[in-house]
């Protein structure tokens, strides 16, 4: 199974380079972190701001929670697209772009050990010319599921927060998937920051000790300030970016989202009358 691993990421990155589909993998060193959040409102923003076709699949293995965010039911699932059923027949569609749910529960070892990273990773590649981007949602941690989905990724997001314990595990990974496979592709998003200023900070501690011990470089792909609507919309299972789309997260997931298509969106012209308000009534 190893070398058919290694086969199919190969045809997958030889396939990045040939058609539009881009794979990107977001991991976290441990849980906690806000990742599936990040992936969720990078997922709506690239399909109804960019309008890019985006597929989002929650690799978390046994404890997908995909579904809670974006108020789905969790009757079809990775778990039998793991086992080789075609992925056409467990897609979802919420706000506008595809998603696999992940499943939660493990009901025997056996099975656990029989779910194949490259069955995946074979869908993938059957599917990729369908999408402008795939986004992997990782379980939080190393094992081989992160690793080997990662590896196919053309970047693989780091989330993490400046809490020291995510920092470190965070920089774990980094070093593990690099010292193992020669993988590089790393691109950082710091959540949960309570000014700008304590993300870059973070980051620059991230990437000290990345560049001093293995010799690459990291990009910061955003700070994603820490806000209380994060947990309204959670309840009320529906995407941030769409409840609150000026909230200081919304607008720097939409950065983030820039960056990564390269596109900077024009802002709406205002009328004469509502500069005139602005300016003698907003302090501008």
């Amino acid at each position: 199974m190893g070398n058919q691993v290694e086969s199919l990421v190969k045809l997958i990155k030889q396939r990045e380079r040939g058609v539009n589909g881009k794979v990107l993998s977001f991991v976290s060193g441990k849980g906690g972190v806000g990742k599936t959040g990040i992936v969720t409102s990078l997922a709506y923003t690239l399909a109804n701001t960019f309008k890019k076709k985006v597929l989002l699949l929650d690799c978390d293995i046994g404890l997908g929670n995909v579904h809670l965010l974006l108020g789905l039911s969790p009757d079809k699932n990775l778990k039998s697209l793991l086992k080789g059923t075609p992925i056409e027949k467990v897609i979802q569609r919420a706000y506008n772009y595809d998603v696999v749910l992940g499943f939660s529960g493990i009901d025997e070892i056996d099975e656990l050990e029989n779910l194949e990273t490259a069955n995946l990773l074979l869908q993938l590649e059957r599917v990729i010319k369908n999408y402008d981007y795939i986004l992997l949602d990782n379980s939080a941690g190393l094992n081989r599921y992160t690793i080997g989905f990662s590896r196919a990724a053309a970047t693989t997001y780091v989330v993490t927060t400046p809490e020291p314990t995510a920092l470190t595990d965070a920089y774990a990974f980094i070093k593990s998937l690099y010292k193992l496979y020669g993988y590089s592709n790393f691109k950082v998003v710091i959540n949960m920051a309570r000014s700008r200023r304590e993300g870059f900070e973070t980051f620059e501690r991230l990437q000290l000790s990345v560049n001093r011990f293995l010799g690459i470089d990291l990009t910061l792909a955003g700070v994603v300030p820490y806000t209380e609507r994060f947990r309204e919309a959670l309840r009320g299972r529906m995407p941030i970016v769409e409840l609150y789309p000026s909230d200081p997260y919304s607008v720097e997931i939409k950065r983030i989202a820039q960056l990564e298509t390269g596109q900077l969106l024009k802002e709406p012209k205002e009328g004469f009358i509502r500069r005139l308000i602005k300016f003698f009534f907003e302090g501008e």
